[in-house]
């Protein structure tokens, strides 16, 4: 019987906490049955960072090129160029992280929109997928997302955390949904688990967004307290239980679902 395998749609295996032990890291996700990754780039930075870690392991591994939403007022006509040439790689399987978050406001809200339009533009122009950031700002978001969606090829609304109304918009804009350890926090992420029936197989897929959001249920819990990508099966079979479907077939069609969307082989 082939053992079941899952794919990790958003990791940020680029940050600088894998630094001493990535490789380690990437081991402990494969014996998990996380055999595939999609590494988050959130910077100019990152973006390369995300595109060398792919490139060294290809078919395993691949890249998002971006500028989040807190690094918006960075992308200026310089950076605009460097971005376009990173995500025009072969490693690079969507553009993002971008979005808004008006939570943090780390960036002027114009021109966290000016970013994120530019972004949505871009991935039309390469014909790749979009992935997604969204805090505290669905209505412009949405708004901005519904110009732009007839010429992007795909978009999934990454760690997705919103209520059922927002999903709802979501899913009828043709949005795949990410879901992270959000759904194992009883402060905060509980509410996500009766949206899971909604969800059609085939438009929902799992993340980890490490090395952030460990599942607070998570035990024993590293003392660290950083998430890495073996922690997904948790995070699935939490999914698994609030759709009420077998471990085993969660993992198969969003398994196939991400492979589909980033493009990575079957393994």
């Amino acid at each position: 019987m082939r053992r079941m395998q899952l794919v990790d749609i958003g990791v940020n295996l680029a940050h600088d906490s894998f630094d001493g032990d990535r490789e380690a890291v990437i081991a402990r996700a494969h014996a998990a049955g996380v055999m595939q990754m999609v590494v988050t780039g959130s910077s100019l930075l990152s973006t390369a960072s995300a595109i060398a870690l792919a490139r060294a392991a290809p078919g395993r591994l691949c890249a998002t090129a971006g500028v989040h939403p807190h690094h918006a007022a960075e992308l200026g006509p310089e950076q605009q160029e460097s971005l376009e040439t990173l995500a025009a790689a072969a490693e690079v399987a969507a553009v993002g992280e971008c979005g808004l978050d008006y939570f943090r406001d780390f960036s002027p809200r114009d021109a966290q929109r000016r970013a994120f339009e530019w972004q949505l533009e871009l991935a039309a122009r390469l014909g790749k997928p979009v992935f997604l950031h969204q805090r505290d700002a669905h209505e412009d978001f949405t708004a901005i997302l519904r110009t732009h969606r007839a010429g992007i090829r795909a978009a999934v609304a990454h760690c997705f955390t919103g209520n059922a109304a927002q999903l709802e918009t979501y899913l009828e804009l043709g949005l795949a949904i990410g879901i992270t350890g959000w759904i194992c926090d009883e402060r905060r992420g509980t509410h996500l688990r009766a949206l899971m029936p909604a969800i059609p197989a085939g438009r929902l897929m799992l993340e980890t967004d490490a090395p952030y959001l460990l599942p607070r249920d998570l035990a024993p819990r590293p003392a660290s307290r950083r998430n890495e990508p073996a922690f997904l099966p948790h995070v699935a079979q939490t999914v698994a239980l609030a759709r009420g479907e077998p471990l085993a077939a969660l993992a198969a069609h969003s398994t196939e679902a991400s492979r589909r969307f980033f493009g990575l082989p079957d393994i």
